[in-house]
């Protein structure tokens, strides 16, 4: 058995026992770090011990072994977490994106056997028990069919699926008993939005159907690729798709800068488009889910299991944002955040001078690529904002969260942005936004 290889916990009791570990864990770090932090003399805060990188380790080795929606939700703070969190803890927490654990060979026998009957490798030429890849949800193994066809086979773990509800309300209580969330900040409907996502990943007849949905939306965008579902053996928790090869995305970073800006141009369009054009987008920003062709130069898309509908509001709510954002218009894109409840009344009364000091910087920043290129990779005015926007985290009676929905789309909006940071794309941003406004 690899050091990767574990079972999926899937019975109630022993995936409870697992948020046992954690919180045990890390309330034994807790105390560890504190006393060694007031031997030295220290008074240390309660959130400064458990956001240390030893109870970073411990969260992501535990939420790796039980996959699923608990795995998911931490691979969702790595990604929002952003500029925000110190680069250690950043760089941990990201550890979920790509060292999920994989189920051992016993398992999935038995997951390939309940999905397709005992005879099942009569279809295959050939199938490699090792995963090409371990997500959250499930992982991917290379195929031959026996007609010749190539194929990626995506395995959903098991009781994954049955224990999504469950997960996400233990890893709603262990954030609710570590302090890190005001008291009065009501989580209830980002958790049944998180379910009913996270249901709907978990159904592979639903992906394959957006997967053939995006194919239809691109089919004349020769910059991309996707896969196409292999209906004869698709089941419920059995995706098999197309296998295309490619390299990962992040590759472009070592490419002429011609190459790596036609390509992160062509995913800037995407974005833009699945926003105000396609009327659905895929809001899982997670950068394996795209990979690179050198030899075409085209981007491989996959993974379409978050792919979730745009409604008209929603589209004319990002184009007013946009539209007062081109125009510099600082109060209007206070009004537009308030409106659209990515920031609430509370923040804007009470900060209004840091909150329209934020607003200012990022649009200076955007303008003064007016006529040029935008450099992604110049994050200098970060470290000021940040500055500015201290005293609203501070205040964390005033927090709110943003409508779910809204939650999802800007997930992935602001983890493409973080991916053309990564690859320090140069593009005509305000080119490109201008026609969307």
């Amino acid at each position: 058995m690899s050091d990767r290889s574990r079972p999926v916990p899937q019975g109630r009791l022993s995936r409870l026992a697992a948020f046992g570990q954690i919180a045990g864990g890390v309330a034994t770090g807790v105390l560890g770090e504190g006393l060694r932090r007031m031997a030295q003399g220290e008074r240390p805060h309660l959130s400064d011990l458990l956001l240390t990188p030893s109870n970073a380790r411990k969260v992501t080795d535990q939420l790796s072994r039980l996959r699923g929606a608990a795995m998911k939700l931490g691979q969702m703070l790595s990604l929002d977490a952003g500029d925000m969190l110190p680069e250690e803890l950043t760089a941990i927490l990201a550890q979920l994106r790509n060292s999920a654990h994989i189920m051992p060979p016993h398992q999935l026998e038995r997951s390939l056997a309940a999905a397709w009957g005992a005879d099942w490798r009569r279809q295959f030429e050939r199938f490699d028990m090792t995963p090409i890849a371990a997500a959250s949800i499930g992982q991917v193994h290379r195929a031959r069919h026996v007609s010749g066809r190539d194929l990626a086979v995506k395995v959903q773990y098991p009781g994954v699926a049955v224990s999504i509800n469950a997960d996400i309300n233990n890893v709603a209580t262990l954030l609710r008993m570590s302090g890190l969330l005001p008291s009065g900040l009501n989580i209830a409907p980002l958790l049944t939005e998180a379910k009913r996502q996270l249901h709907e990943e978990a159904d592979y007849l639903r992906e394959a159907d957006q997967m053939r949905r995006y194919g239809e939306h691109l089919a004349t965008d020769s910059r991309f690729v996707l896969p196409q579902p292999f209906d004869e053996l698709l089941r419920p928790t059995v995706l098999p798709m197309d296998f295309l090869p490619g390299v990962p995305i992040e590759s472009l970073s070592n490419v002429s800068r011609e190459k790596r800006n036609a390509a992160t141009e062509a995913l800037l369009d995407l974005v833009l488009s699945e926003l105000f054009d396609f009327g659905l987008m895929q809001t899982d920003p997670n950068f394996a889910n795209y990979r690179w062709q050198p030899d075409s130069g085209r981007i491989v898309l996959l993974d379409f299991g978050a792919a979730r509908p745009v409604g008209p509001e929603t589209a004319d709510a990002y184009r007013q944002l946009l539209r007062a954002g081109l125009a510099s218009d600082v109060p209007a894109v206070r009004e537009a955040l308030i409106g659209m409840g990515f920031m609430s009344k509370a923040q804007a009364t009470r900060h209004r001078a840091a909150v329209d000091a934020m607003i200012g910087i990022g649009l200076a920043h955007i303008h003064a690529s007016r006529g040029g290129v935008f450099d992604f990779g110049d994050r200098q005015f970060i470290a000021e904002i940040r500055l500015k926007a201290a005293p609203l985290i501070a205040d964390r009676a005033s927090w709110a969260l943003p409508p779910p929905d809204k939650i999802f789309l800007q997930r992935k909006i602001s983890g493409m942005v973080l991916l053309l940071t990564r690859l320090q794309a140069q593009l005509p941003l305000l080119d490109k936004l201008a026609p969307y406004a």
